[in-house]
């Protein structure tokens, strides 16, 4: 009789890739505010947080990238895109 016979080492497993959001660029960033309604009141987290990401970038390079204001770019860009999302929501 044949038997199957196994190796003794670790079986492997694929692992799932996750997928990295998509950057947003700015013109994806206009088309994502200009499309939001005041009947849809909120925006996904993500891609709000994207919006801030590329807000402080944007404020890091004016400044030169200088080190040490990292947490005050993310802030005044949080407080930058929010009231934007505002403005669209309003208008």
């Amino acid at each position: 009789m044949v038997t199957k016979r196994e190796s003794p080492g670790k079986k492997t497993t694929k692992r799932k890739t996750v997928a990295a959001a998509p950057e947003l660029t700015d013109g994806a960033a206009i088309a994502v505010l200009e499309s939001a309604t005041t009947a849809s009141m909120s925006i996904d987290p993500e891609v709000r947080r994207q919006l801030v990401a590329a807000e402080a970038y944007f404020r890091a390079e004016r400044r030169g990238f200088a080190a040490g204001n990292e947490l005050e770019d993310w802030v005044a860009a949080e407080r930058a895109v929010d009231s934007r999302l505002r403005q669209t929501l309003v208008a």
